[in-house]
């Protein structure tokens, strides 16, 4: 029987390019075209109804039943005007992944006909089954009932002939089962805040809203090598693998020409992503061979994470089509790179501000450095919480391995900004800096000017200040990136909201308002510098430094969720406790179940591939060594044989401590899946199954040089970092 490695390499080889068919036009005239954009919304609904759900969106404003049976109307023609049949409410459930359930246009009429119908209430609210999502126990497993409810400020688009409506999903008693709805509330709460601190420099300001603009990196491979992995087909990473002898070192993959076949597929779902609306507009090659990276122009946050679940769905349909799989895991090849989703943040007004970028005038950057040193103070304060969000099992990999972030979570603002702040610092009440000439008639100091990209970029930040904006580089490449975007909304919106009170006591002394603010920032530098570090965050002495300032190093997934539920968490978060204790038991199970399918898939893999494999070879030595004494001298053959001998010795050792560590994980799987207790159970993964996942790796993979090549089953990593 041939090898299923080779068989797969000899698909591999054999691919020939898909001839692509795409528009020759210019994007501009496809853009959004599956979207109903506002053009769709003017061209397809009456004034009244396309007026009301504008107001809707701009101005939060409800819908009465009337118009929502109008603006359905409109969307159904439109949609078919498309070529849809179906729709569906799509949303974002705690799996992970999106969620929807077809429903057709048609509904039967008298005399055996059908007609095609779609009424307001279907569009505003359906009941989805919501007994096998998970909910943390906010509900029994037998009360299936949940709710979806549109989401009008996300366009709806067509995907497949389908009609998809972005909503929210919540239990039948109002508690959030995805990762939208938290998200909204925290951009609530951050527009309330921020627009309130605004208009202490504006009173122009109405609305405050968050940006994201987001990089997804993943990598290709072939997909027939990917099928021969079952490791990769069940788990997103390799649990077993040595080095190739060539990987990044050079580093000549990285910007380099991009692979023809790899250009299709990203021509591909670069067409399609337009045609829905994503602001797609950067690719290149990444660090690590096969590793690519994706990025859109900045949109309004809810948007934005909309874009992105929909963006790695599509990718991976469309790497279907070019006989490629997309890996979005955070670490799928051991000794590469991994994957990650900086998720690059900032909050602007209605007004047309970027309250995060530096400005060309005193009072404009006196705003700007409120705004900025807030967003440290909130950070200092609740970094836990930021490390709680971005936890999992597959960054857990990345998160520290010198080509990601620590798990320490600190801040990086640059040296002018860094000069400025302790500048800020040293000055009394009446105190000037002396910088750029500035003049202010005011009791605080002079402002310098702050210019934009002012300062080198640091890689090794997790959370790093880049001109005008903030680049939160920990979030895993497979992460939804509501999750980190709700965690940085909701602590910069609360420290806005002591900022105000802060603020508003010195005003109520009779303390000019800019005499005020400056007071307050000022106090914030000092008590927010344990955050900043301006240095190499990869070095075991920001280990020890970030000790002695008492920051946490928390480096797997268990310990980092328990501030889900800690009192600061919990008070951040206040009238959605239950929603977090229950988040806290759903990321615990989550966590559980990759490991517990790791475990098991390396127990499939070195007991049924790798270890009959590793006799097999072990065998055809035995025997040749057999050949030999019977046609050698004893001297001869003694020393002839020596290397041999030694080979089927080390296959022996390897084959037996693989055998006995793979029993001693299975039972401390077994241990584990006794307990009840969901966080103990969690830990017990943690700290008693995955240390052998290593173990076992280390003795299969030193097997992987040892046998015949033609035998090992597994596709190679050079193999799968260096076939496209």
């Amino acid at each position: 029987m041939t090898n299923i490695r080779f068989k797969a390499l000899e698909v591999t080889l054999s691919r020939k390019r898909i001839s692509l068919d795409l528009p020759k036009e210019k994007v501009s005239t496809y853009f959004g075209e599956l979207t109903f954009n506002r053009d769709a919304m003017r061209e397809f609904l009456t004034r009244e109804a396309y007026q009301k759900l504008i107001d809707v969106i701009e101005k939060a404003e409800t819908i009465d039943r009337k118009i929502a049976d109008q603006i359905a109307a409109g969307m159904k023609s439109w949609a078919m005007s498309k070529g849809a049949t179906h729709y569906t409410h799509w949303f974002h459930p705690l799996t992970g992944a999106t969620a929807e359930k077809h429903d057709a246009f048609i509904i039967p009429v008298e005399g055996g006909s059908a007609i095609e119908n779609f009424q307001g209430g279907e569009l505003i609210q359906q009941e989805p089954d919501a007994s096998s999502f998970p909910s943390g126990g906010i509900r029994n497993t037998f009360e299936a009932r949940g709710y979806t409810a549109w989401d009008p400020t996300s366009f709806a688009f067509i995907m497949d002939r389908t009609l998809c409506i972005p909503t929210i999903f919540v239990s039948y008693t109002g508690e959030a089962l995805d990762y939208k709805t938290p998200l909204l509330k925290s951009l609530s709460a951050l527009d309330k805040q921020a627009t309130e601190v605004a208009r202490y420099f504006d009173k122009n300001v109405n609305k405050v809203f968050a940006t994201l603009g987001w990089e997804q990196e993943y990598f290709l491979v072939d997909a027939a090598l990917f099928k021969a992995r079952p490791d990769l087909s069940l788990t997103g990473r390799t649990v077993f693998g040595h080095a190739s002898a060539k990987d990044q070192q050079l580093s000549d993959h990285y910007f380099g020409t991009i692979h023809e076949h790899v250009l299709d597929f990203m021509s591909d779902f670069e067409y399609e992503a337009h045609r829905l609306g994503i602001p797609v507009k950067t690719r290149h090659n990444e660090v690590a061979p096969n590793q690519f990276e994706c990025a859109p122009v900045f949109e309004e946050t809810n948007i934005s994470v909309d874009h992105n679940q929909l963006l790695m769905h599509l990718m991976e349909k469309i790497a279907r089509k070019h006989d490629f799989q997309v890996l979005l895991h955070e670490k799928p090849y051991k000794g590469v790179n991994g994957s990650g989703k900086h998720n690059n943040w900032s909050i602007a007004t209605d007004t047309g501000i970027n309250l995060l970028s530096p400005g060309k005038t005193t009072t404009s950057n006196f705003r700007f450095l409120t705004f900025m040193v807030i967003v440290l103070k909130a950070v200092d304060r609740y970094a836990d919480v930021l490390r709680a969000h971005i936890a999992s099992a597959g960054n857990d990999h990345r998160l520290g391995a010198h080509e990601a972030p620590p798990a320490i979570i600190s801040v990086f603002i640059g040296s002018q900004m860094t000069e400025t702040l302790n500048e800020i610092e040293k000055q009394t009440k009446k105190g000037k800096v002396n910088a750029n000439g500035f003049n202010l008639n005011i009791n605080i100091p002079k402002i310098p000017e702050i210019l934009l990209d002012n300062t080198d970029r640091n890689r090794t930040s997790p959370f790093a200040f880049t001109g005008n904006k903030f680049e939160f580089r920990a979030v895993g490449s497979s992460a939804n990136c509501a999750s980190p975007m709700t965690a940085l909304n909701a602590i910069v919106a609360d420290q806005l909201k002591q900022f105000k009170q802060d603020v508003d006591k010195l005003l109520a002394k009779n303390i000019r308002k800019d005499e005020a603010i400056f007071q307050v920032i000022k106090r914030y530098i000092k008590e927010s510098k344990n955050i900043r570090f301006e240095g190499n965050n990869y070095g075991d002495e920001w280990k020890a430094e970030a000790k002695k300032r008492g920051l946490s190093n928390i480096t797997t997934t268990p310990p980092a969720l328990k501030f889900l539920t800690s009192k600061n968490t919990i008070k951040l978060f206040e009238d959605t406790s239950r929603e977090l204790i229950a988040r806290y038991e759903i990321q615990l199970e989550n966590y559980t179940k990759k490991i517990q399918i790791e475990s098991r898939v390396i127990g499939d893999l070195a007991k049924n591939h790798i270890i009959p494999i590793a006799i097999r070879y072990q065998n055809t030595l035995i025997e040749n060594v057999k050949g030999l004494k019977d046609v050698l001298d004893s001297k001869t053959f003694v020393k002839l044989s020596r290397n041999q001998m030694q080979t089927i010795k080390e296959i022996s050792e390897h084959v037996e401590e693989i055998k006995d560590k793979v029993a001693d994980m299975l039972e401390e799987r077994r241990k584990a899946n006794r307990m009840e207790d969901m966080e103990k159970q969690a830990m017990a993964y943690n700290q008693k199954v995955m240390p052998f996942v290593e173990i076992i790796r280390g003795h299969v993979d030193k097997l992987e040089l040892m046998v015949d090549d033609e035998l090992w089953p597994l596709p190679k990593y050079r193999e799968l970092l260096f076939n496209k």
